[in-house]
């Protein structure tokens, strides 16, 4: 039996850069799909389509039917500019969406099946605005998963038991997942498109829907993060880091009004009225 997420959609930005990545993908996409109705939105910006050659084929095996929720973008990478401009695909994929609820969804992540319903609850029944579906501090088990480890957990009913041998604990805070109520999403100025690659992103949503005043609600439980290798768009090798940390911290300087004023004024918000 699948759970109810018909009000939910997933959205993940992807780079296959490395076979843990390939695996992390391939095990959320199984996970979500198998366990919840709901929708999946998958784009993947790269000099050609590793998800649809690699992935794909696994994912659709394993879920059958289900795969028709599952919608999968392409867009070729520049030849030059290498860089991942993950909030302007989060933001792409966030005027898809015909759902209530959105997902900004890390690919590397699992949370405990009880936590997604409660979270799309929540924002359903009008208790909250934006959930960080995870408690703040040590609540993070990092998992070093291999093959077997991941296809015991999902030949068993995805039961966690088979991924906790080899994790270590780690601090949560404010990245890996996020549930949206969509209208506030967009209202609050959607994803800030000034940052670039591997940023400050996740303190600086957490700070500016805080500061603008929407009801921002914690779940306290724990988050699964498949560990990977990192490149230098997962990684304080960006070369735009030095930009996107000044960024941060103007922003952490502006009051609520002040803050609504910034936002109202970005130009990337243009494309998507």
């Amino acid at each position: 039996m699948k759970y109810d997420l018909k009000n939910t959609t997933f959205i993940v930005p992807i780079r296959i850069e490395s076979d843990d990545r390939l695996r992390n993908v391939i095990t959320t996409c199984c996970f979500l799909l198998e366990n919840f109705d709901t929708k999946v939105i998958i784009k993947e910006v790269d000099k050609e389509s590793v998800f649809q050659k690699e992935a794909l084929p696994q994912i659709s095996e394993y879920v059958e039917d289900a795969i028709s929720n599952l919608t999968h973008i392409f867009e070729e990478s520049d030849p030059v500019d290498d860089t991942f401009y993950r909030m302007r695909y989060i933001n792409e994929m966030l005027t898809m969406c015909e759902t209530e609820v959105v997902v900004n969804y890390d690919c590397d992540v699992l949370l405990p099946l009880q936590t997604y319903l409660q979270a799309q609850k929540l924002i359903i029944e009008d208790e909250a605005d934006v959930i960080y579906p995870y408690g703040q501090g040590m609540w993070q088990k990092k998992i070093y998963a291999t093959d077997q480890m991941v296809s015991e957990f999902l030949s068993n009913d995805c039961d966690f038991k088979y991924l906790e041998p080899n994790h270590q604990m780690d601090n949560a805070e404010s990245g890996h997942v996020q549930f949206f109520r969509k209208s506030t999403w967009i209202e609050g100025g959607m994803e800030n498109e000034n940052f670039k690659s591997y940023s400050p992103e996740d303190k600086e949503r957490l700070f500016s829907f805080v500061t603008l005043g929407y009801r921002v609600v914690r779940i306290e439980g724990f988050v699964y993060h498949l560990e990977h290798k990192r490149g230098q768009n997962s990684w304080i090798t960006n070369p735009h880091m030095q930009d996107n940390n000044a960024l941060w911290q103007f922003l952490q300087s502006l009051n609520k009004d002040e803050l609504k004023q910034y936002y109202k004024e970005q130009k990337y918000l243009k494309k998507y009225q």
